[in-house]
């Protein structure tokens, strides 16, 4: 009888020994596998139009997009579904096609381009008291220059010119890319292949966009100062776009940290790409983990209360189910587009979806002032505290974890800094067990433990986002999925590679690779 009961206890054991062994996954037993690779750059098929002008659906063009002669008389006709500005003497008109948005891009796909003078737009008020204007100046179907104007209503009218780099070649077709980034802008020409940096400029000091009563008051006009010659354009539209690329990628979560699942889908922030921060817009995609069908749904926005819209990024939102609210964090980059301002960790909430179309979050201080971003939140339900894994600089970034009470206020550091570069922190539960992930700049993913953030290993990837020669401070974005999908983990992760052609500091990565965990 002792002996039988002997026997049946070393079977339990051996039984829930061999079940522990089972269950207990180590983040570093996993083989990534990269499945496919992407760079969105200004998708057309990703683009979220907010208005546009077709020549060929024009019935009633004088109500439609009335036009406004500013000097001279240019004839404005639609003749085989191609809008025509022509002109032998100097005339100047704009034309108006939709609202202003500061975070939007516009495009003027122009069909044929022969002209002496300037062609662009024109962003106003419906009495031109004050102006925004972007233009590209011809020469014929040659290129000069690119300029910026700005009117006050004191009549106060600053010209200058943004141009980067000037095309040999001759564009007698082709479209403007004007790109604008809220407190600053990029211009493109695209005729054939990638579009060719153009121009840039900064101007929250001349005039700041991101203030609110901009985008309720302006308006979008196509612009052309014609001294002789004809511009024929095929089409132009305003829509929120993917830039020319995408980066900072974090699952939308739960409170608790598990991913938002809805229609089978992730959802990520992610930041668009200008140039050099704070010129990047915060994206919301989503993607159905087992296909990669990265898909741009909306950007977000963000408002402190003082009548200004920002452009923040490395963003990490959850949703309370509890309280019905969608929270989060992010880092106010925005800091850097004038002088005086702080960066900081923001705490961001909104009653609406924040997932679709252009969206305003609510934003407040918590506190946490410095050089300090890349910041992931988490209910620890065992510990009753919310946890804040984040990179701060101290000699460089590096991973730290703090703990409050409170979600939105009074952290402390708990843990860290860890001894290697960190970006792109987050944490993530590996069948049943939480572990922390951090990008560096050793080529390596580095795998920590939570909550202390002792070093247990690296990720192993199949092709990582690299190559010996770029950088490698990539975001892990391990993320865990139920039963049901064909694998139980992915990572969606950037690269490093800027867009070419650009001036000055920039950081315009990257393309996206898709990583199944086995």
């Amino acid at each position: 009888m002792r002996l039988s009961k002997y026997i049946l206890q070393l079977i339990l054991l051996a039984l829930l020994g061999a079940g522990q062994v089972f269950s207990q996954i180590k983040p570093s037993n996993l083989q990534f596998v990269r499945q496919g690779v992407k760079r969105l750059i200004f998708a057309d098929d990703q683009s979220i139009s907010l208005a546009e002008l077709r020549p060929q659906d024009v019935i009633g063009m004088k109500t439609m997009y009335p036009a406004k002669v500013l000097g001279g008389a240019p004839k404005i006709s639609v003749v085989d579904d191609i809008l025509r500005l022509e002109s032998q003497e100097p005339s100047e008109a704009s034309i108006w096609f939709g609202g202003f948005n500061p975070f939007a891009t516009y495009f003027i796909q122009f069909d044929s381009l022969n002209v002496h003078g300037e062609l662009g737009f024109e962003f106003s008020d419906p009495i031109s008291s004050e102006y925004f204007r972007v233009t590209i100046v011809a020469d014929g179907c040659q290129l000069q220059d690119v300029f910026l104007y700005v009117k006050r209503p004191s009549g106060d009218l600053l010209k200058r010119s943004i141009l980067t780099h000037l095309p040999t070649d001759s564009i007698p077709s082709g479209r403007i890319i004007l790109q604008m980034l809220g407190s600053g802008l990029n211009v493109f020409i695209q005729d054939k292949g990638l579009p060719k940096s153009f121009g840039q400029a900064d101007f929250a000091e001349e005039m700041d966009l991101r203030l609110l009563e901009y985008m309720q008051q302006f308006q979008s006009r196509v612009y052309a100062k014609i001294d002789r010659g004809s511009v024929h354009i095929e089409h132009v539209e305003s829509a929120l776009t993917t830039g020319i690329g995408q980066a900072d990628i974090r699952a939308i979560t739960y409170k608790n940290g598990s991913p938002f699942l809805d229609q089978d889908r992730i959802w990520y922030t992610m930041s668009i790409r200008g140039r050099a921060l704070p010129h990047h817009l915060q994206g919301v995609f989503s993607m159905n983990p087992s296909v990669f069908d990265i898909r741009l749904e909306g950007i977000i926005v963000f408002d402190r209360g003082d009548g200004m819209l920002r452009n923040e990024i490395s963003s990490h939102i959850f949703y309370d189910q509890e309280n019905e609210i969608w929270r989060g964090l992010t880092t106010g980059f925005s800091a850097y587009a004038k002088q005086g301002e702080e960066k900081q960790i923001l705490a961001i909430e909104s009653q609406k979806d924040p997932r679709f179309g252009f969206s305003i979050m609510k934003a407040r201080a918590t506190g946490i002032v410095g050089d300090i971003e890349d910041s992931h939140i988490i209910y620890d339900t065992l510990a009753q505290k919310w946890r804040l894994l984040t990179c701060e600089n101290l000699g460089g970034y590096k991973a730290v974890i703090m703990e409050s009470d409170i979600w939105d206020r009074g952290y402390s550091r708990i843990a860290g800094p860890v001894a290697e570069n960190s970006t792109g922190t987050s944490m993530q539960m590996i069948d049943g067990q939480r572990f922390c992930f951090a990008g560096s700049s050793a080529r390596e993913i580095f795998i920590y433990s939570y909550p202390d953030l002792q070093k247990l290993g690296k990720l192993n990837m199949d092709l990582p986002p690299w190559d010996p020669t770029s950088r490698t401070r990539v975001w892990p974005n391990v993320v865990s999925l139920p039963k049901g999908f064909p694998f139980r983990f992915a990572a969606l992760m950037m690269d490093r590679y800027n867009f070419p052609g650009q001036v000055g500091p920039h950081w315009s990565y990257g393309a996206l690779h898709l990583y199944h965990g086995y």
